[in-house]
């Protein structure tokens, strides 16, 4: 867990087998105050996830070894309801099924590759609470 000035800074998962598409991802979030973790496919995403919980997850759709519709399934299977943002590149109707299906499978918003980081960053501030979660405290003994 990341903390800024005693906050509680969001954490991000960036899952995705593009390189450069993480590295955008991750420096426009990073400016904009979140703590990012990455991986380059669902099943990275899912030992991520195992090791330290996360406040929203950012993934694509057709990725190698494990692609985002099947790791949606598996965090839904683990009783894991993070927010998602599922992701896709072209335009064809095949891509929009399958954001279509990821919705359908708990995605709570999809966006169509190519995008603009405006888009993503409006996407984010809509799923996760404008304030940061209260740290837990400890009760006083008597």
């Amino acid at each position: 867990m990341a903390y800024y000035l005693g906050l509680r800074m969001a954490t991000i998962l960036i899952v995705d087998d593009d390189d450069a598409l993480r590295a955008l991802l991750r420096r426009v979030l990073v400016r904009a105050g979140y703590s990012i973790l990455e991986a380059a496919n669902g099943h990275e995403a899912l030992e991520q996830l195992r090791a330290q919980p996360v406040d929203l997850m950012i993934t694509d759709l057709f990725m190698p070894q494990q692609d985002g519709l099947e790791t949606i399934l598996a965090l839904r299977r683990m009783n894991i309801h993070l927010p998602i943002i599922a992701m896709s590149g072209g335009g064809s109707a095949a891509q929009f099924d399958m954001l279509r299906t990821a919705s359908l499978f708990g995605a709570a918003r999809v966006l169509m590759k190519p995008f603009r980081v405006e888009e993503v960053l409006a996407a984010i501030n809509e799923l996760l609470p404008a304030e940061p979660p209260a740290l837990p405290t400890q009760a006083p003994t008597p």
